[in-house]
């Protein structure tokens, strides 16, 4: 008899590409629908399955045991990806139900005091479907294990999915994402996640992600996301080669040239980093303006600036937090899981811009949430949330994270987040003081327009 994992990935790999009965979804591109006959998977048996793919144990003690053995698995990577067969999207092509209307004693777990669902939780089940999508798309029915470690290496981008709203998605304007604002996501009704793989380097993967909500007697699409995983051997140290992927179609086709857009726009953004480079004429012009602004006008001195009315100095605009690296949040690769990490960056970068704002604010776009390093066992994570950017309603947040070694006294970056949250009404504008604030306020601006603007 098959295992559950081996009848789910037999199914996934059998599948046949229908069309969208909405339409709207095909339309976009974001993810094909190919769920004919194909059996869904509960949201509870992800990390499962992915236990499974790579021989993780639940216990603690075994599960450092299993991993060491997995470097017996090294014998088993290609040597190049031209040893190893060119894969479809619909073999990775997966369906997860999130039941939280047909099974209330999942509520608990992802309600908020609002009544609505932390999005915290749903980020998290985004991470782990991502991994489980990669692993669908390497999957080798030879192989007990896979040898290939596969990891989250960037969330590229998080969007409301603005067909719920019945707004046309191609004007993202400062309009329809204020309007998002008034979407909620149910707690008491089903959540449907879709996903596959839809763009292939060398070691890296693209997977996009819809989830959508049963309501009013069908399901709507609430967001999309697109993560970017790396493969790497069985110690997780190198880069391992993953099946290459070849498009059926011109809708895959489409979907395939839009992830080597993505891959151009990210090379292009890191290149212009202000990590890097100068800002441009433009930018430098917004920064002197700020300057001048904060003048004190009653003193011929650039040391005497005075906090213009309606206004917040950056520096009054952070939150900070710590979280100890217990064991119960680890991944199957015995590291901290990412999910994990985004959800406490984003509950903390939420509560940051509802005290900034006043108000309870919503989120309109998650973007470029870089895994720069693991965070390992043990670990003492500080988080430090600063807001960066405002516009009318709009607050831009970053979130950075680092790792603290007290017998070292070493910090090490870990990851930065970015997200984007409307508040109910106009909130006040930040000012940086310094060039480095300044450089955190272009940097906000940049990511804001990239969302927003």
């Amino acid at each position: 008899m098959l295992s559950p994992r081996l009848l789910m990935l037999r199914s996934a790999a059998s599948l046949t590409t229908r069309s969208l009965s909405t339409g709207a979804v095909l339309k976009q591109g974001k993810v094909l629908d190919m769920a004919q006959g194909h059996p869904p998977l509960h949201v509870s048996n992800v990390r499962n399955k992915l236990r499974e793919i790579v021989g993780a144990s639940t216990n603690w003690s075994d599960h450092q045991q299993a991993l060491a053995e997995r470097v017996s698995l090294l014998s088993l990577l290609a040597k190049s990806q031209n040893d190893l067969p060119a894969k479809r999207m619909k073999d990775s092509f997966i369906e997860v139900y999130l039941p939280l209307g047909s099974e209330p004693q999942l509520r608990e777990k992802y309600l908020n005091f609002h009544n609505t669902v932390r999005f915290g939780r749903i980020l998290e089940d985004l991470d782990s479907l991502a991994v489980l999508i990669s692993y669908s798309h390497t999957y080798n029915s030879a192989l007990k294990r896979s040898p290939l470690s596969i990891v989250t290496a960037l969330v590229d981008k998080i969007v409301i999915y603005l067909q719920a709203f019945g707004v046309d998605s191609s004007m993202l304007t400062t309009k329809a994402f204020t309007d998002m604002r008034q979407h909620v996501i149910y707690p008491d009704c089903d959540i449907k996640f879709t996903g596959h793989v839809t763009w292939v380097g060398k070691s890296s993967i693209e997977a996009k992600m819809l989830m959508s909500q049963y309501h009013g007697g069908a399901y709507a699409p609430v967001l999309d996301a697109t993560f970017v995983m790396v493969a790497r051997d069985p110690e997780n140290k190198r880069a391992a080669f993953v099946n290459p992927l070849t498009p059926d179609g011109p809708e895959e086709e489409r979907l395939f040239q839009e992830g080597e857009a993505n891959k151009s726009r990210r090379v292009e953004l890191s290149t212009a980093s202000l990590l890097k480079v100068a800002p441009t004429d433009d930018e430098r012009k917004i920064v002197h303006s700020l300057f001048l602004n904060t003048l004190d006008t009653k003193t011929v001195s650039f040391r005497s600036r005075v906090l213009p009315p309606n206004s917040v100095w950056m520096e009054d605009a952070k939150m900070k937090g710590l979280e100890i690296c217990h064991p119960e949040e680890r991944n199957i690769f015995n590291r901290i899981f990412g999910g994990f990490l985004m959800r406490k960056a984003y509950e903390l970068g939420w509560a940051n811009a509802c005290s900034y704002g006043g108000c309870r604010p919503s989120l309109v776009a998650v973007d470029d949430i870089l895994f720069q390093k693991p965070v390992e066992i043990g670990s003492l994570l500080l988080l430090s949330s600063q807001v960066c950017y405002t516009q009318g309603r709009y607050i831009q947040v970053r979130v950075h994270s680092e790792v603290f070694d007290p017998l070292t006294q070493q910090h090490n970056t870990t990851n930065v987040f970015h997200y984007t949250f409307v508040s109910d009404c106009d909130v006040p504008n930040i000012i940086p003081k310094t060039y480095g604030e300044s450089m955190l306020y272009l940097d906000g601006k940049r990511h804001f327009n990239q969302t927003v603007g």
